[in-house]
């Protein structure tokens, strides 16, 4: 059976109006999938790479001194500190005043080690930021998910669309059918 290429397009005595009206409804599905998934998938990577890069402009290292012995081995969490364990550090901050907290620092580190650690503007410990790489890997991670999730959400209206358009259609075959064939075709 040969299929042909564009059939929904073609003009066609049979071609009813809903079947004009699916033929737009999976061309509009396409390109705004296609267009919008680019557009929504730029966007959103373009927000985190600007989110990020604040992160990293608010954000510098000091030195700071341990005030204790740091831990030996660091906990197997796996929540991402890189083998690192946590200790009590004593740092100046930018309006000359010293602070204590804790920060994330080596295993062994021992009492009065210089160490470095990340503050904002105000002098207050803050994660340490991402990289350049390890931002742009982020935001183009980001946009590929929201990419794909904009694709697919698309995608899915578009199928309820056609798929309430086929119910309507066999409910309108079975009304005339009942009216050409009363008895169910039988004779």
């Amino acid at each position: 059976m040969k299929r042909t290429l564009l059939w929904r397009w073609r003009s066609n005595p049979l071609r009813r109006r809903s079947d004009r009206v699916e033929a737009w409804i999976v061309l509009a599905t396409w390109i705004v999938a296609l267009v919008g998934g680019l557009v929504g998938g730029e966007a959103a990577g373009a927000a985190m790479e600007d989110t990020l890069s604040t992160r990293r402009a608010a954000a510098h290292a000091v030195s700071a001194v341990l005030t204790e012995n740091a831990d030996g081995s660091p906990a197997l969490t796996g929540d991402g500190t890189g083998g690192t364990v946590q200790a009590k550090v004593r740092w100046t901050a930018p309006d000359g005043s010293t602070r204590t907290g804790l920060a994330r620092v080596v295993p062994d580190g021992a009492a009065n080690t210089s160490v470095t650690v990340w503050i904002d503007h105000e002098g207050d410990l803050v994660r340490t930021p991402p990289t350049a790489a390890e931002a742009r890997l982020q935001s183009t991670l980001t946009g590929v998910l929201v990419a794909v999730g904009i694709g697919a959400m698309t995608f899915g209206c578009g199928w309820v669309a056609r798929l309430r358009m086929d119910r309507e259609r066999m409910r309108d075959w079975e009304t005339e059918w009942a009216r050409v064939a009363p008895s169910g075709g039988r004779t």
